[in-house]
C-alpha cells in the first residue's frame, strides 16, 4: 500500500508530507484547495507527463516522492526483471523535475519512463476524475472483460495478436506482388543487371580498409621517402651525425671508465644506446628501400577503391552491406522467376494462418463470454449495493467482419436503470451520476481479480447525493475492509465513513499562495463534516449532526 506522499515545489505546494493509513483514507477541503495537484502529484509521480509549468513559481526544480510498501509477488517479479534491489517489501518511487529533464528512481536507482509505467499498476489503480467517460466507449467494455480472469484470457489475447499481425504481413507482402507480365520482366531485368555488377566486383571482406590503408601510404609515398630521409642524415649521415657523436661519446666515456671504475655504469648505458641507433638505422634504411613508388599500381588501387565507392554509394555504405543487398536482389530474382509458383505459395501461407487466427479468435470469444457471465453477475450486485434499485446489467457481444489483433468481439455493456425499461447501451442513457457508480463497482471487481492493494478515487462522488452517497460511501468502505482506498470527496456520507481523514487546504499572504495537507484528529474530523454540511456558519446542530453521522459510520 502508499505508506507516504511527498511532494516539494510543484503548483501550489511548497513542500507538504502525508503519511496513509490502512483502508479508508479520506481527503476533502474546499474548492480550490489543491486536492487535483495532489492526486495529479501522485499520477507524475508514477510515469504521467508532468508539465514544465508545474514547477513552482521562483524554484528550479520540483521532487514528488511516494512510499510503498507490499507483499505483491507480480511486484517482486517486475522489481528483479528491472534488476532493481527489493527488501522487505519497501519501493520508493521519486521524480525530480527540472526545466531541462526529469529524472526517475525506483529505490534509488534510475529507470525510463516506459519501465515506471509497467511497474506503476502493479501499485495502485487510480481513477481520475475522467475516468467515468471511458465508460462511454464500447471498446474499453473490451478491456475490461479482458482484465478480469486476465490469468487466463492474456496467453490467448497474445497468441491472437501474434497470428493477427503475422496476417496482416502476409497481406501486405500479397498486395505487393500484384504485377503484370511487363513489369515482372522490367523488375527482374534490372534485379539481373545489379546482381551483375556486385559479382563482377568479386568484393572480400575488409577488402576496402586495407586498400585505403595501401592507398594512403603509396599516395604520400615521396613525403614519406623525403622525411625518412632526412632523418636517416640526422642519425646515420655525414659531417657530424647523431651516430658520429654518439660513438665519440662512447670512445671518451671508456677511457674514463678505465681511470674510474664508476664510471663503467655510464659508458654501458651509452653502448646501448649507440647499440640501439645503429639498430634503428639499419630497420630505417630498410624502409626507404621499400618505399620505392610505383605509379602502376598506385593507379590499380586507385581504380579499386573507386569501384568499391561506386558499389557503396548505389547499394549500402559497407562491402557487408553490399553483401547483404545481393542476397536480396538473389532472393527477389529467384520469386519473380517463379512467380506464379511464389504467389501460390503466399496464398497457401495466408490460408493457413488465416485458419490458426479463426481458431484463436473463437477461443479468445468462448474465453471472453465465460468470464462475462460471472462478471455480469458481479457488477449487478454491486450496483445494487450502489442504490440501482430496479437494474438490469448484461454484456451484448457481435462478431466483426474484420481481424483485428484482439480478435473479431464487439462488446457492449447494456443497462436499465427503470422498471420496464428494455436495455440500451450504456453509453445512450447513463449519467454522469450513474457512471460514476457503475465505474466504482467495476473497480472495485477488478481489484479483487488483479489484486491490487491501493485503489484511489478522485471524486468518486460527482453528480451523486442522498441515499445513494449514502451506500457509495458503504461501498468504498467495505471495499477498505481488503485493501487501501484513498478517496477525495466533497460529501460529508463519504467523508465520515473515513479511517483516516485529511484536510487539504489553500493559504494566501501578499506574496504566495500555498496548499498543504494534514491529518485531522477526531474532533477536527467532525468539525469538517461540520464545515460540509453546513456551509459558512457552522451552528450547534450542525455540529451534533456531524458527530451523529460520524457515530453512525462507525457502526
Amino acid at each position: 500500500m502508499l505508506i507516504n506522499l511527498h511532494v516539494k515545489n510543484l503548483a501550489l505546494i511548497e513542500e507538504t508530507e502525508v503519511d496513509f493509513t490502512d483502508h479508508l483514507n479520506i481527503l476533502t477541503g474546499e474548492t480550490g484547495a489543491g486536492k487535483s495537484i495532489l492526486i495529479g502529484s501522485i499520477q507524475s509521480a508514477l510515469g504521467a507527463k508532468i508539465p514544465k509549468d508545474m514547477i513552482r513559481y521562483g524554484c528550479d526544480s520540483a521532487l514528488i516522492e511516494l512510499i510503498f510498501h507490499t507483499k505483491s509477488q507480480a511486484v517482486q517479479k517486475k522489481m528483479e526483471e528491472f534488476e532493481i534491489p527489493f527488501e522487505d517489501g519497501e519501493i520508493i518511487i521519486s521524480r525530480r523535475i527540472t526545466n531541462n529533464r526529469v529524472i526517475n528512481k525506483v529505490n534509488d536507482i534510475s529507470i525510463t519512463i516506459s519501465r515506471l509505467k509497467e511497474l506503476s499498476p502493479l501499485l495502485l489503480d487510480l481513477s481520475g476524475q475522467h475516468e467515468n467517460q471511458l465508460l462511454l466507449k464500447p471498446q474499453n467494455h473490451l478491456k475490461i472483460i479482458d482484465s478480469y480472469h486476465r490469468s487466463v484470457i492474456a496467453p490467448v489475447k497474445e497468441k491472437t495478436a501474434s497470428l493477427y499481425h503475422e496476417y496482416q504481413e502476409l497481406q501486405k507482402k500479397l498486395s505487393e506482388q500484384n504485377m503484370g507480365e511487363e513489369q515482372r520482366i522490367r523488375e527482374m531485368e534490372f534485379l539481373k543487371y545489379e546482381i551483375q555488377e556486385i559479382e563482377e566486383a568479386q568484393l572480400r571482406p575488409g577488402e576496402d580498409e586495407s586498400l585505403e590503408t595501401e592507398y594512403q601510404k603509396v599516395s604520400h609515398a615521396k613525403e614519406i621517402l623525403s622525411d625518412c630521409a632526412a632523418v636517416h642524415e640526422v642519425t646515420a649521415g655525414q659531417n657530424g651525425c647523431v651516430g658520429d657523436l654518439i660513438g665519440s661519446a662512447v670512445q671518451r666515456l671508456y677511457t674514463v671508465s678505465n681511470l674510474d671504475a664508476e664510471a663503467r655504469g655510464l659508458t654501458e648505458q651509452l653502448q646501448t644506446i649507440d647499440s640501439l641507433l645503429n639498430d634503428f638505422n639499419r630497420e630505417l634504411s630498410s624502409y626507404i628501400d621499400s618505399m620505392e613508388f610505383d605509379g602502376e599500381q598506385f593507379a590499380e588501387i586507385e581504380e579499386r577503391l573507386n569501384l568499391i565507392n561506386h558499389l557503396k554509394a548505389k547499394y549500402g555504405d559497407s562491402i557487408e552491406k553490399i553483401q547483404k543487398y545481393h542476397d536480396n536482389s538473389v532472393e527477389k530474382y529467384e520469386k519473380l522467376s517463379n512467380y506464379e509458383e511464389y504467389i501460390s505459395e503466399i496464398k497457401r501461407e495466408l490460408s493457413k494462418v488465416k485458419e490458426k487466427l479463426d481458431i484463436q479468435c473463437e477461443r479468445l470469444t468462448a474465453l471472453r463470454k465465460e468470464a462475462a457471465i460471472p462478471l455480469t453477475k458481479l457488477i449487478k450486485e454491486a450496483l445494487l449495493d450502489l442504490n440501482f434499485l430496479d437494474v438490469v446489467f448484461e454484456i451484448a457481444f457481435e462478431q466483426s467482419e474484420h481481424y483485428s489483433a484482439l480478435g473479431k468481439d464487439n462488446v457492449c455493456f447494456m443497462i436499465s436503470t427503470n422498471p420496464g425499461q428494455a436495455v440500451r447501451p450504456l453509453h445512450e442513457i447513463a449519467s454522469g451520476g450513474e457512471l460514476s457508480r457503475i465505474m466504482l463497482a467495476i473497480k472495485s471487481i477488478l481489484a479483487d481479480e488483479e489484486n491490487i492493494e491501493t485503489l484511489i478515487f478522485d471524486e468518486i462522488d460527482t453528480g451523486i447525493s442522498g441515499r445513494t452517497a449514502q451506500k457509495v460511501s458503504e461501498r468504498l468502505a467495505y471495499i477498505a475492509k481488503k485493501r487501501q482506498v484513498i478517496a477525495i470527496t466533497h460529501l460529508p456520507q463519504i467523508a465520515a465513513m473515513a479511517d483516516s481523514h485529511y484536510l487539504i487546504e489553500k493559504t494566501s499572504d501578499a506574496n504566495s499562495t500555498i496548499s498543504n495537507i494534514y491529518p485531522l484528529s477526531e474532533e477536527e474530523s467532525v468539525k469538517e463534516l461540520a464545515r460540509m454540511l453546513g456551509g459558512v456558519k457552522i451552528t450547534e446542530a450542525v455540529l451534533q449532526n456531524a458527530r451523529e453521522m460520524r457515530a453512525l459510520a462507525k457502526q
